[in-house]
């Protein structure tokens, strides 16, 4: 889960309520200040539409509020503006990050005047949603609050679901509900698990967008799956229960949106690259080391499960140079060392899903630097949350040298080496795709998203930014893994009372690529094979 997976949607806005104030959309973002007046401004505009004044009673400005939601359904516009009413007339009370309290007195007598919603002009929401999840399942649908997601109509509307994000709550099952239904989270997933297997609750339908991965890209094309637990007490919490029973829904949602049942496309939260630089500090590492890639890839796929009892195709071998090979260290017989830190630090070695990167082929050798986490350029730690130099089972990267123990990785830039004697970590990838810088490109541009250019988004419509981690570099010499098929470019707009959703496809493709801990996302014009 990301606290900070609505910034994305919020640009879409960015613009016009710059435009209505007289600042930049850089200002706006970052000045607290203009942010809340920019705010303000686009829901008078909204009242202006609805009213064509600036009534004094709060109640009569339900209807702005409601548009404010973005929501395009009556139903769900109705519960973000009476979720917002119910606090003005509540109160509310708060204590900020810096030390700054904050409080709205309780206004009672305040009076919604829920009938403009129908002015609107949203179409009206079935009376009650059926889950959708695999018959096996103890499966209910809790609607998220309408703040929190976005609705859309995936695949039908050509946005089509990539990728199944597993996440953990750092918290309890009723806890993550609750929170996802408080308009102020400005957080969702669509579904979430309880530790023991016994329930699941639905709280977004599939073909809506939910913020849960703190990229708004890989939201698009994502269905995101919170589980009950902590990361750093995986063991504890993520039950045999609970892995079959989020087997089975992934299995079920795969088979209803071809998501491909492979790592590049069933990630975790720590696979998603941020979608800017300056958040890779801040970026989510769950369902963390403890989380057992390899049991619950094999629940998935029968024919992987096979192979790997049978030690067939794909076992471990002779590892060449250019080859790829899949990171895959049997759970229980792969101790490593981590730091934890919360609230006091401490370490602990115990079973794990993850290998250390090393700048050297030899135990002692300083862990590679991952420069949007140590822009520095020092070296990584052992810290539990420090992601920036561990590759995680079932990802595949190229051999870029064997030294006796030893075999390195093109890994984030750089020769990364893993300790992997006879190839007892790793297993051969023979099918991968692998991608290199194309001929006469010196270095491949690497992003975290796959937007289209600015020229191609239609008038009216605000271009999303194409950000490149400036840090990372692809060139000449190494090579990386794709995903099967490249990517569209393209975007979303969710609809608004004066339009429909819009999407935006450009006529770029991109690679998914795997390219260190987390993917990222190249341009076709650039690779070749």
């Amino acid at each position: 889960m990301d606290a900070t997976g609505t910034d994305d949607p919020s640009e879409h806005t960015l613009q016009a309520a710059a435009a209505m104030i007289g600042v930049s959309p850089r200002i706006l973002k970052r000045d607290e200040l203009q942010n809340l007046r920019g705010g303000a401004a686009l829901l008078a505009s909204y009242q202006r539409q609805i009213t064509r004044q600036m009534p004094p009673d709060p109640g009569s400005w339900y209807g702005a509020v409601a548009h404010y939601s973005q929501a395009s359904d009556t139903a769900a516009a109705g519960r973000f503006a009476d979720g917002v009413f119910e606090v003005i007339r509540s109160g509310r009370q708060r204590v900020r990050k810096d030390g700054q309290r904050v409080s709205l007195p309780k206004t009672p007598y305040v009076r919604p005047t829920r009938s403009q919603l129908a002015s609107l002009g949203l179409r009206t929401s079935a009376a009650a949603a059926v889950p959708e999840c695999p018959s096996e399942l103890n499966c209910r649908f809790v609607p998220a609050a309408a703040s929190n997601y976005q609705v859309s109509a995936r695949n039908s509307n050509g946005m089509d679901v990539d990728f199944i994000v597993i996440h953990d709550l750092e918290g309890s099952y009723d806890g993550g509900v609750s929170w996802f239904q408080d308009p102020g989270s400005g957080v969702s997933a669509h579904y979430v698990m309880k530790a023991d297997g016994s329930e699941a609750t639905q709280m977004v339908a599939t073909k809506d967008i939910a913020f849960h991965a703190g990229n708004y890209w890989v939201n698009l094309h994502g269905i995101g799956i919170e589980l009950e637990g902590y990361a750093a007490q995986g063991p504890t919490w993520f039950t045999p229960a609970q892995y079959k029973a989020t087997a089975a829904l992934v299995v079920y949602l795969a088979r209803r949106f071809d998501v491909p049942l492979d790592r590049k496309h069933i990630i975790g939260h720590d696979n998603v690259l941020p979608p800017r630089p300056a958040r890779a500090p801040d970026a989510h590492w769950d369902p963390g080391p403890y989380w057992d890639w390899e049991k619950f890839m094999a629940l998935l796929d029968a024919d992987h499960r096979l192979a790997l009892e049978a030690g067939g195709a794909g076992a471990a071998g002779n590892i060449a140079i250019g080859q790829a090979v899949t990171i895959a260290p049997a759970y229980g017989k792969n101790p490593q060392t981590v730091t934890v830190c919360a609230p006091t630090c401490r370490t602990r070695t115990q079973p794990s899903n993850f290998l250390y990167v090393r700048t050297e082929p030899r135990d002692d050798a300083p862990l590679v630097s991952d420069l949007a986490l140590h822009p520095d350029g020092s070296a990584g730690t052992d810290r539990i949350d420090d992601w920036g130099s561990t590759v995680v089972w079932g990802q595949e990267f190229v051999v870029a040298d064997v030294r006796g123990d030893w075999t390195a990785i093109w890994f984030g830039g750089q020769k990364g080496w893993i300790h992997n004697p006879a190839g007892v970590y790793t297993r051969l990838a023979p099918d991968a795709r692998i991608v290199r810088p194309a001929s006469g490109v010196k270095s491949v541009s690497l992003y975290t998203t796959a937007y289209p250019r600015a020229d191609e988004y239609p008038q009216g419509v605000p271009a999303s930014e194409q950000t490149r981690f400036n840090m990372y570099t692809f060139p000449q010499g190494q090579a990386y893994v794709a995903a099967r098929t490249p990517v569209d470019a393209d975007d979303f707009f969710p609809a608004t009372p004066t339009r429909p959703e819009v999407v935006v496809t450009g006529d770029q493709k991109y690679d998914v690529i795997q390219y260190n801990r987390r993917l990222a996302t190249v341009n076709t014009a650039e690779t070749g094979r």
